[in-house]
């Protein structure tokens, strides 16, 4: 069976990450997704090592744009002008990224393409959105950690010092925050007929996803000053005497259980720990004594104690650990297939699994330019038009076998 969105034309006209990686869930369930590159390509096919001769791919790149057709064109051009109007018009979706103002500058404006196009779902990403005194901000995934509380959250202790998490959270965050949106912008049409306009900021995204737990002494207004702070205790990473876990005891009857694998009768007496309230007050000295009793055994010997006890609990996995994982191998979440010019690569299959109109990976990244003959083709330019354009370095196409 064809993907969910079968039928869905996604005009991309994102770079680097936050929007890539959108579009591309997009494809995986089913969308044609027409990445519109600049004649250079997507920056990220070099800022990363490329893993290939011609210096077309990145891992990033990869794992960004797979499943997508490629069309690399000069937006500025006439004749990129020209060609954008005749997609558009056949598109259900356009999402770009482009620092606010720039659409509208290239004539590309939301409000134009959809008082034209009536049913576009245009889709707008940004950093910090399009109002505000930021909004002039050139902004990358670090800018909105800072400024989104996540670096604040990172925080060592004792020394306070704000840290980065050590990958692109709020690309990715905003990515799915968007393929969302989409979905749902799509699923309106079908009732009203109608398309919209849909703003997915970074910030808005990462300060959203962050507030449940992350935010919790704020959300009562007045009662920020006596609110413990969520962050003010250890992180759940419990040294073992040859690796590493982690656990929870949220519930009485995970405490119990954690209490019973410790061997330590006197644990459960603590009426420190006793109760859920208990135990988050004095989060800080319930996961230290945690600690005493974890390192005297090796992982293997707690994660069957805790399992038998029914605690929440697992390895904490090297990252070249993860695709031998036992769960991971028995789910299938790793997909291989050939990567033209780079050779064998893995991907992760699409994490929503539909019974009925089943996600999958489309194929592999396009070159820059790969489909850029057939796009035009299919758009009726002639092959001498092509070719001028080629030549006129408004069109960049793949070179003929």
């Amino acid at each position: 069976m064809p993907g969910p969105l079968s039928g869905v034309r996604v005009l991309d006209l994102t770079g680097v990450v936050s929007g890539p990686f959108a579009t591309m869930f997009l494809a995986d369930q089913g969308a044609d997704v027409l990445k519109i590159e600049p004649i250079g390509g997507d920056i990220t096919r070099r800022s990363r090592a490329t893993i290939d001769n011609a210096g077309e791919f990145s891992a990033l790149f990869i794992s960004s744009n797979r499943g997508k057709r490629s069309l690399s064109i000069d937006m500025k051009s006439d004749a990129g002008r020209e060609v954008l109007a005749k997609l558009v018009a056949q598109s259900d979706v356009l999402v770009q990224n482009f620092r606010p103002g720039t659409m509208k500058r290239l004539g590309l404006g939301a409000e134009a393409l959809r008082a034209r196009h009536p049913r576009l779902i245009y889709v707008s990403i940004s950093g910090v959105g399009e109002t505000g005194p930021y909004v002039r901000k050139r902004v990358y995934d670090p800018i909105i950690q800072g400024l989104s509380g996540f670096a604040d959250i990172q925080s060592q202790p004792g020394t306070n010092r704000p840290q980065m998490i050590r990958t692109i959270v709020a690309d990715k965050t905003t990515a799915v925050f968007t393929a969302q949106a989409v979905s749902s912008a799509l699923y309106a049409r079908e009732k009203t007929g109608m398309g919209d306009h849909i703003q997915v900021a970074m910030l808005d995204a990462m300060i959203s996803y962050l507030w449940p737990e992350g935010m919790m002494q704020y959300t009562v207004v007045g009662g920020e000053a006596t609110a413990q702070d969520p962050n003010d205790r250890p992180d759940l990473v419990f040294k073992t005497s040859d690796g590493y876990l982690t656990c929870g005891t949220i519930s009485d009857s995970e405490w119990q259980g954690f209490c019973s694998a410790s061997d330590d009768p006197e644990l459960v007496k603590d009426e420190r720990f006793a109760t859920p309230g208990g135990r988050a007050q004095n989060a800080t000295a319930r996961i230290n004594r945690m600690q005493e009793y974890i390192a005297k055994y090796t992982t293997a010997e707690w994660l069957e104690r805790l399992d038998s006890a029914d605690v929440p609990c697992a390895p904490i996995l090297r990252r070249g650990e993860i695709i031998h994982n036992e769960q991971v191998v028995a789910r299938g979440i790793i997909y291989e297939f050939d990567q033209p010019s780079v050779g064998r690569v893995r991907q992760p299959k699409p994490a929503a699994r539909f019974e009925v109109n089943e996600a999958s990976i489309g194929g592999p990244a396009p070159r820059v330019g790969e489909h850029s003959r057939r796009v035009l083709q299919d758009l009726g330019y002639s092959d001498g038009e092509i070719e001028k354009m080629i030549a006129d370095n408004a069109v960049k196409a793949t070179p003929r076998d």
